[in-house]
């Protein structure tokens, strides 16, 4: 989303569970596309500074069942975009990596039809 959209939206993100680091294998498909995440901090939704926002989209049934409940309350649209877990494929370091590129671009064809209006606006 920042890739294609830079600064013109306020985006941010996080998990279930906090991790210590982000996936090695995440950091090496991002960069394969000049987007250095080596320094985001992964965080929870409790690690959030803000709630604020106008709308939430889960990846996995447990994230989005816990999106709803954050935002029972908020006036906030939650859309889930059911996703494959590329860190649960096993087999070798090229099929694993294969799967994270390819999680990586149908996010990428998501985000790219989801907020088509985002470029239209320029």
């Amino acid at each position: 989303m920042k890739r294609r959209f830079g600064t013109r939206v306020f985006v941010d993100s996080c998990g279930l569970r906090k991790a210590e680091a982000v996936d090695p294998m995440a950091v090496m498909v991002m960069d394969e596309l000049g987007v250095d995440i080596m320094k985001h901090r992964p965080k929870t939704f409790a690690d959030l500074e803000d709630d604020s926002f106008d709308l939430i989209i889960s990846l996995a049934p447990q994230a989005h069942h816990r999106a709803l409940e954050y935002t029972r309350h908020l006036a906030v649209e939650v859309e889930y975009w059911p996703t494959l877990d590329p860190s649960a494929i096993e087999g070798s370091r090229d099929s694993r990596m294969d799967s994270y590129r390819d999680v990586r671009d149908a996010l990428d064809r998501q985000i790219a039809k989801r907020f088509a209006m985002l470029r239209a606006e320029g």
